[in-house]
């Protein structure tokens, strides 16, 4: 009996409170959620640049080699949009030096943005990370790029490497900001220890079956970057292309004749002050809450006080 008395006179603060939790929750699922897939994203990076430090050169070698081998391969009989099963293994034994499928990372730096690149694009991968789409170049950087021209030596040469991510997940950003990018902006690639570095000519929005903007150009190492568009909605597709320049590093140790391959540390992960925020205000809003349940039942307490003296007088009289 006490029980369903105490219910009684607490349901009303207690369905308060439930539906602040649950709207708190609500609230914050983006933020966490991002800010999960982020560290995860993150530490798949750093395992990643972990397991290329400790290959072999000769090894290293053959991962480069024969992902530019392949890439001559399809600059000679084209795209490919459809892949047999002897096609589709060859493609998943390329740059698969971990064998999980992740074959680099790519940064964004306008976007404040760093994500594995994998191989494919399964949904299982675009729910977490960006797709390399098969049949499309491996983007490892066309041999005869010269670094001091920047341009192709052999004309006859060309890659047109395509990533896709999402965008819109309320549980991770991926390419969600990528209209923000315009022309002349820069990204890159790194793939084991090489980066290769784009720097965006063109956008444009086109229909999910018009292909015509990703072809192979002889003499052009282009990169596009595909998403969905516009925001929610989804009926067609941001392209962002780049054309391959010189890595920013070049520019200071290129041109010296030092080796331009370099050793990508582990990035530090870097927290935004939008993800700090929120895990701020739970114990703060845990706070309020307790201390509405408090001055609640004080309340309520004083009015019980005053009923039972009331009661008294009454009773006096």
């Amino acid at each position: 009996m006490k029980q369903k008395g105490w219910l009684k006179k607490h349901g009303v603060t207690l369905l308060i409170v439930a539906l602040l939790i649950v709207g708190i929750c609500i609230m914050l699922y983006p933020t966490v959620a991002n800010f999960w897939n982020g560290l995860h994203q993150s530490r798949a990076i750093a395992t990643y640049v972990e397991n290329v430090s400790s290959i072999e050169p000769d090894e290293y070698n053959e991962f480069i080699a024969k992902a530019r081998e392949y890439n001559k391969k399809l600059a000679a009989s084209g795209l490919k949009w459809n892949l047999s099963e002897e096609e589709k293994a060859e493609y998943d034994a390329q740059l698969n030096m971990m064998k999980t499928g992740i074959m680099g990372y790519i940064r964004i730096e306008k976007l404040n943005q760093m994500i594995p690149v994998y191989h494919g694009t399964t949904e299982s991968v675009l729910q977490t990370s960006v797709g390399h789409l098969e049949g499309t170049s491996l983007p490892v950087g066309c041999e005869s790029f010269n670094r001091r021209t920047g341009e192709l030596d052999d004309p006859t040469e060309c890659n047109h490497i395509v990533v896709s991510g999402h965008r819109g997940l309320p549980s991770v950003k991926l390419f969600s900001d990528l209209d923000k990018l315009e022309e002349g902006d820069i990204f890159s690639f790194t793939i084991l220890s090489e980066t290769y570095t784009y720097e965006v000519d063109q956008i444009r929005i086109v229909l999910p079956e018009d292909l015509s903007s990703i072809t192979l150009v002889p003499g052009k190492d282009y990169c596009t970057l595909v998403t969905c568009t516009p925001y929610g909605i989804n009926t067609h597709r941001l392209l962002v292309r780049g054309h391959r320049v010189n890595n920013i590093n070049d520019d200071i140790y290129g041109m010296a004749g030092v080796s331009s391959r370099i050793r990508v540390p582990a990035d530090a992960l870097q927290i935004e002050k939008r993800y700090i925020v929120p895990f701020l205000m739970i114990p703060i809003l845990a706070i309020l809450v307790a201390f509405l349940i408090i001055v609640t039942a004080q309340k309520k307490k004083r009015r019980l006080i005053l009923e039972e003296a009331e009661q008294k007088l009454n009773s006096n009289k």
